[in-house]
């Protein structure tokens, strides 16, 4: 298992989760986005229909159904109705939420000191598993970074 952690210090989510959303989905597994909100979910669905006028992205939401047929789906629940490998967190989670997929993208924003602690609690949680930890971190010019590593 592995598990990323992008620090949101320079761009938004609704910057950087279409772009890693879009290369989980050229990969070839199915992604579970996962968020706290309903109406962040139907945001995020909005969002990957409208993020970039050439892309196409498949997904649906709990509204839409037929989640088994979406290569990525958006959820506030905690099972895993796409049957995804990777998961991506928009507010944070617990290694018993992610330890059955492959993958885990836990997006967190940086000026949002909840957000943060809930990240560091995280990383302690995973490292303790025994799983991959990688931090991401934007640099100045809104490049990705990686910072620290536990493998």
């Amino acid at each position: 298992m592995r598990v990323d952690f992008y620090h949101l210090q320079h761009s938004t989510l609704d910057q950087v989760l279409p772009v890693l959303a879009q290369k989980a989905y050229e990969t070839g597994k199915r992604l579970l986005i996962r968020t706290d909100l309903p109406e962040l979910a139907e945001h995020l669905n909005t969002l990957l229909w409208t993020y970039k006028p050439d892309s196409w992205l498949p997904h649906g939401t709990e509204t839409d159904g037929d989640a088994a047929e979406q290569p990525v789906f958006i959820t506030t629940r905690d099972d895993n109705p796409n049957g995804a490998e990777m998961v991506m967190l928009t507010a944070g989670g617990a290694v018993e939420e992610i330890a059955a997929f492959d993958r885990c993208f836990n997006l967190f924003d940086g000026r949002d000191e909840t957000a943060v602690q809930r990240a560091r609690e995280l990383w302690k949680a995973v490292v303790a598993a025994g799983f991959e930890a990688y931090y991401w971190q934007q640099n100045d010019a809104g490049k990705w970074e990686m910072k620290a590593s536990r493998t």
